[in-house]
């Protein structure tokens, strides 16, 4: 190892005390932005390099193939190269592929790509349509259940257990999942899942396999271990044996995926497991600017019933930076054109387009902002959509570079790439736009990733580079396409940007609108804010819009989220839709008290919908008719009573006795979701109560 990079330069404190920490259970409880993979890497190489385990004896494992290919690069780095860094399908693939003769014997199983075609066998028998989305939920619904390690006959149950809500009745479901899996075993296929399930069962049924395997793997490293699934941890539980030689980093505080079933109790529970265990908090944010950190401590810090091992409070490590900003608009159209004159400015002062993201709840948002950044002539990609290696353009180019390296041509790398490229599209000029243009930004970024490589590796020739080419392939790693990203706020997980745009943050959309009622969801669509504000390393912007379609009805109310967040002395601003059309900056919005007329001013004033101190005539009767109601609604949904209106809600509609559901939607506190549920009930108090008094 002598010349090897040092694994324990440049590391702060709590970095360096994870990495040196001795052999045996390990828990790094690592918040956004703090280091985790550079830890990870360099315990890694610094249990290596001390020579408590060789190379080839250690596995890390985490949940995606471009994080597994970003460690092993970075293990590259420092001269590591046996060590194995893979997703745990990967690794299970691998692991059954070599002991597939001793414990099934005969022919492998093909492993399949997807399940929607068996689903939808089974689903058209039993008549529950062919539809795609259909299709999706219920494969969606096996896949969860073999994650939760459910069978078929439990699966009625487990779902009344948890509360989970189903695309078809549940016993119809279980039925689906029994067909699948029939048709499965008999055609002697696998699906990703039993990739896992017969990984885990090959070592627990078979001493002899357990025995080769746990000589050949000494030391386990789990990334990203807040999303590890019941199946998962089976999984490794049989990597393990009886041995402790473990290290899990992760952080409760982004677990968004419990709906496929991961759960953090796992990582929160670490210590009771291996009581002897040395736990080291990772807080440091290197990412954000301060007031970015500041901004994401305080989304987090409102989660309610926090476990010890998710109270990290992130340090923020950067130079002060931009205010986030908050923004309301009268309608989606107003709010997508509005970002794009944003975004355009930010290009304009020199934010590359690549470190510039929107980020959203569902994909259907993403329509709005595609039209807007077109208009504005602003390039973008949907994150989500087909990986880069799989375009057809970068196949014929991979494979044009490798048939003309194997001539070992000289000259400079970046300008050869260039050249064989040109005949396959890379023109001097970029095309308009479409795909001619997509196919140009990605040639364009094989030319970018031939720079890169000839600027740090010395005498870099065509041969190494479609080296490289193949590698990137291999982990999914792909180049960086100039773009601004759209994305879904779940993948956007683990990746970060200098400006990220927050985007639709209204009730029923954030929190989603199946979450209403169930405290856990609940927490969950927070720690989804959460995961989106820490996605941001200097510029960060959260909007909404009253109204989905231009001119409709302004009915919507910005994400209770957000109560707490906007300083109190700061009105949220908005810019009106004729003024977006003109690329106006808009107008801060100005709400009166509805006593005095004075400007409002703090979260208590806007809920009320008047200043704090003005004269009220409150209907004490009425008050007390609605908390009785409230009460009464929360005990038969068996919730908390917040969760129906909270007390400041209910003061409000005491206050102003709204008559109809136009009055009762504008009270702060009471959006779409809540009108349509509790709407008619609450105007049936509010009359009685009104007939009662005689006013």
């Amino acid at each position: 190892m002598a010349g090897a990079p040092d694994p324990l330069a440049g590391l702060d404190p709590d970095q360096l005390a994870a990495v040196t920490a001795p052999r045996g259970p390990v828990c790094v409880l690592a918040g956004a932005g703090t280091g985790k993979t550079r830890t990870i890497v360099s315990r890694i190489a610094h249990l290596i390099h001390a020579g408590h385990v060789s190379a080839g004896q250690v596995l890390a494992v985490t949940f995606t193939a471009r994080a597994a290919g970003e460690m092993r690069t970075r293990l590259r780095a420092l001269d590591i190269h046996a060590a194995q860094a893979r997703t745990f399908h990967a690794a299970a693939l691998r692991q059954l592929r070599y002991f597939w003769p001793r414990v099934v014997g005969g022919e492998q199983w093909e492993l399949i790509d997807g399940k929607l075609r068996l689903v939808g066998q089974v689903a058209n028998k039993l008549g529950l349509g062919s539809e795609r989305e259909t299709l999706r939920d219920l494969a969606s619904e096996i896949e969860w259940a073999k994650a939760s390690l459910i069978a078929p006959a439990d699966y009625p149950a487990a779902v009344a257990r948890f509360h989970r809500e189903t695309p078809a009745p549940a016993e119809k479901v279980a039925e689906v999942y029994t067909g699948y899996e029939a048709l499965k075993n008999r055609a002697h296929q696998l699906d990703f899942d039993d990739l896992l399930l017969h990984t885990a069962a090959a070592l627990e049924e078979h001493s002899a396999v357990a025995e080769e395997f746990r000589d050949r793997y000494r030391c386990f490293v789990v990334d990203e271990y807040q999303d590890v699934t019941p199946l998962q941890q089976r999984v490794l539980d049989a990597w393990l044996g009886r041995r402790d030689d473990l290290t899990v980093v992760g952080d409760a505080n982004q677990t968004i995926y419990s709906f496929a079933g991961a759960s953090a109790r796992p990582l929160l529970d670490f210590t009771r497991r291996f009581p002897e265990a040395t736990v080291v908090r990772l807080e440091r944010d290197y990412r954000s600017t301060p007031e970015v950190v500041s901004l994401a401590n305080r989304v987090i810090s409102a989660a309610r019933d926090r476990p010890a091992g998710s109270r990290l409070r992130l340090i923020g490590q950067r130079k002060p930076g931009p205010d986030p900003v908050f923004v309301e608009y009268d309608d989606e159209p107003a709010e997508a054109t509005a970002v794009a004159g944003r975004i355009k400015d930010l290009i304009e002062q020199g934010v590359a387009l690549s470190e510039i993201a929107v980020l959203f709840r569902v994909n259907a948002q993403s329509e709005v902002y595609e039209q807007a950044l077109t208009e504005l002539g602003i390039p973008y990609l949907v994150r989500g959509g087909e990986r880069f290696f799989n375009r057809q353009e970068i196949r014929q180019a991979t494979a044009a570079l490798r048939t003309v390296a194997v001539q070992a041509p000289t000259g400079e790398l970046p300008k050869l790439v260039r050249a064989l490229l040109e005949p396959l599209g890379l023109t001097a000029d970029p095309p308009g736009g479409g795909a001619a243009r997509e196919r140009w930004e990605s040639l364009l970024a094989l030319v970018e990733l031939a720079e890169e490589l000839a600027a740090t590796v010395a005498d870099a020739d065509l041969a190494r580079y479609v080296h490289e080419l193949d590698l990137r392939a291999q982990a999914q790693h792909p180049p960086t396409v100039e773009g601004v990203t759209l994305a879904s706020l779940h993948s956007a997980k683990g990746l970060e940007w200098d400006a990220v745009f927050l985007v639709g943050l209204v009730d029923g959309t954030l929190p989603i609108q199946h979450a209403d009622g169930n405290e856990a969801q609940i927490e969950e669509e927070r720690r989804l804010l959460y995961v989106g504000v820490t996605r941001a390393r200097e510029h960060l912007s959260l909007t909404w819009a009253l109204a989905r379609a231009e001119g409709g009805k302004r009915y919507r109310r910005r994400s209770r989220f957000l109560y707490g967040l906007i300083p109190e002395n700061h009105p949220t601003a908005r810019v009106a839709a004729s003024a977006t059309r003109k690329r106006d900056r808009g107008m801060p919005m100005i709400r009166h008290c509805r006593v005095c007329g004075d400007e409002l001013a703090g979260t208590m004033a806007f809920k009320l919908g008047r200043c704090e101190t003005c004269p009220v005539d409150l209907d004490h009767g009425l008050l007390e008719r609605l908390r009785q109601w409230r009460l009464e609604r929360s005990k038969a949904l068996r919730v908390p009573v917040y969760v129906i209106f909270t007390d400041a809600t209910l003061l409000a509609i005491a206050e102003q006795r709204p008559a109809d559901r136009a009055a009762l939607v504008s009270i702060s506190g009471v959006g779409a979701v809540k009108l349509d549920k509790f709407g008619q009930e609450v105007l049936s108090v509010v009359a009685d109560a009104t007939r009662s008094s005689g006013t």
